[in-house]
């Protein structure tokens, strides 16, 4: 394979998993935040915020990339599944058509227009079937399993180490202020990232995304605090 198409297939692979690298940046970024930041607020040893932040992005990472292998899996054999319940060459004409006329009566249609719609392509079997399998399930560019968990191993950890980075240079109380504003700003990249790859209002993804990443940052630091103080409540 040559460079020119390694390079053509890895931006075909890119732009076919720009779902799955946006989740898993997202869930990455929000995951390990949380994390970071609760262990952060009841300690200022950064070996110990490293340690834990390290083992959750590794743990996460590999536990998101295994679930986007399973769930590409499960959607190819899904649709292998129903391609196997498309009417056979063995059936009529009449009982394929008869599906056909279910099948687009089920979309809205009327029952004239229904009709209409399977009275012109009954004379055709190709067109019957492929119709049938259409309606059955719309048809979607096979995704490739092995690659979708790649790109979500590597984007997750990628964004799980955005909050992390800030406690290996430098001190707990700085890198806490640090960690947070970097971590924001991926945030809104995020955001936007989602907003155009969903057709959806900028500011208000942008404003969903932050707002998740923030909730999780307080809960990690609220259960911290809480463990924290119930521990040194009990010693004492």
């Amino acid at each position: 394979m040559s460079i020119t198409s390694t390079v053509q297939h890895l931006h075909h692979s890119f732009v076919a998993s720009a779902g799955t690298i946006v989740f898993g940046m997202e869930d990455g970024t929000v995951s390990i935040f949380g994390l970071i930041f609760g262990v952060a607020a009841t300690t200022t040893d950064s070996k110990t915020v490293l340690v834990a932040g390290a083992s959750g992005a590794v743990a996460a990472a590999v536990s998101m990339m295994a679930g986007a292998y399973l769930d590409v899996e499960t959607t190819s054999d899904e649709i292998k599944a129903k391609r196997a319940l498309v009417p056979s060459d063995s059936l009529g004409e009449g009982t394929i058509a008869a599906s056909l006329a279910k099948l687009l009566s089920e979309t809205g249609l009327t029952p004239e227009q229904s009709s209409a719609l399977t009275g012109a392509v009954q004379q055709d079997r190709t067109a019957l079937g492929a119709l049938v399998l259409a309606l059955q399930d719309p048809p979607r560019a096979p995704l490739n399993p092995y690659e979708q968990a790649l790109w979500m191993l590597l984007a997750d950890f990628f964004a799980a180490a955005v909050p992390i980075l800030p406690f290996v240079f430098l001190a707990v109380p700085t890198a806490r202020i640090v960690s947070g504003v970097v971590t924001l700003g991926l945030l809104v990249a995020l955001g936007l990232g989602r907003a155009r790859i969903a057709k959806r209002d900028e500011f208000r993804t942008v404003a969903e995304t932050v707002s998740i990443g923030i909730a999780a940052a307080l809960a990690g630091v609220l259960i911290s605090v809480v463990i924290d103080h119930w521990f040194h409540g009990w010693a004492a």
